[in-house]
């Protein structure tokens, strides 16, 4: 049978499910993970989700993101999370460049996205949600990496890449994790360890500027700085937590993680680095949705989008493609409420890969 669905669990996500179901208010965490356009073929996944197996929580959520895993989740906290995606979705796909675009122009267009986003009050929808304790992962930069001329920012960079090679902590050196969140003190992330981490309290002032620092991809965007947060250049998440390989923290509640890929890269440096994969430590209670083969076949050029596109395509074919990708997504959505409502999703479960 033809599937669009990829679903992977941890042995205690596996157990719980096996015993009663995927019930919402089982879940304890959503993470979203950095990849920029890759984000367009969970879109169908997320109309489902936010718009309706959540909507029925009672107990908070923590919502994790770095960079447009932020701006998904950002959806999520809105009064009507279905609209949110929707505009979401129109105003990044409409980004159009001309060949070599300067950071200024990307960072001016990227704020039109996340206005578009947020919409009216979506500051204080956030920060007064009901349930949704949303957590926005920055990076804040240090040395050469903080400079704002290309090339000293390049050798940062390239600098902070080779001890990375030899170890994830190096990177601590160069950044540091700044997790802007809404959870006060319920966070279930206040014992991250791993590499130095700050935790601060989203506000009115800080919240876009958080959200606009956890996108802003080095060499790409400018940096931002964020009112009220430590002084320093602030720039994308993803860059020490590209798809949250985290300690997801004390408790027996579910973290349900729709991601694009079948497995989970720690950092931004490691992406070329095929043993540099997530361990299935942090993931025993985990279920991973990612979009299955046959569904990613059936994209344009048999891939899922990436950033890329914006050199290789022009923008007529990249924008027919990119919605083709958002159309495809639905079935990811159709099969999940399936499964759901004939109670078959239990049996489609495989166990995570070393787990």
């Amino acid at each position: 049978m033809n599937s669009s669905l990829t679903l992977l669990a941890g042995p205690d996500a596996l157990r719980l499910i096996r015993e009663r179901g995927l019930r919402a208010d089982d879940i304890d965490i959503l993470p979203g993970a950095s990849g920029g356009p890759k984000w367009l073929v969970l879109a169908g996944l997320d109309r489902v989700l936010f718009g309706e197996f959540l909507k029925s929580r009672s107990r908070p959520l923590h919502l994790i993101g770095s960079s447009i895993g932020s701006w998904r989740l950002a959806c999520l906290a809105l009064k009507d999370p279905v609209a949110a995606l929707e505009r979401f979705a129109e105003a990044y796909v409409e980004q159009r460049y001309p060949p070599k675009p300067s950071t200024a122009l990307v960072s001016t267009t990227s704020q039109g996205i996340l206005d578009a986003l947020l919409g009216a009050g979506g500051e204080e929808q956030i920060l007064n949600h009901p349930w949704a304790r949303l957590h926005v992962i920055t990076t804040r930069c240090r040395g050469l990496t903080a400079s704002e001329q290309r090339q000293a920012q390049l050798l940062g960079l390239t600098l902070g890449a080779l001890g990375n090679l030899v170890s994830r902590r190096t990177l601590g050196l160069h950044m540091e994790r700044v997790i802007f969140h809404s959870a006060g003190d319920t966070s279930p992330f206040t014992g991250l360890a791993d590499l130095p981490s700050v935790h601060l309290p989203l506000s009115r002032e800080n919240l876009r500027p958080a959200l606009l620092a956890s996108g802003s991809i080095p060499l790409v965007l400018s940096g931002v700085r964020i009112p009220g947060a430590g002084a320093g250049i602030y720039r994308d998440g993803g860059v020490l937590d590209y798809h949250l390989d985290l300690e997801f923290g004390p408790g027996e509640g579910l973290v349900l993680y729709p991601h694009f890929y079948p497995y989970v890269v720690p950092g931004w440096f490691d992406k070329s680095l095929p043993w540099r994969r997530a361990g299935p430590t942090n993931f025993r209670r985990a279920l991973l949705i990612s979009p299955s083969p046959e569904l990613v076949a059936r994209l344009p050029n048999g891939k899922i989008p990436d950033r890329d596109d914006f050199v290789r395509m022009p923008d007529t074919e990249r924008l027919r493609a990119w919605r083709q990708v958002m159309a495809e997504s639905e079935r990811m959505g159709d099969e999940f409420r399936e499964l759901l409502a004939r109670g078959k999703l239990a049996e489609r479960i495989q166990p995570l890969r070393g787990s």
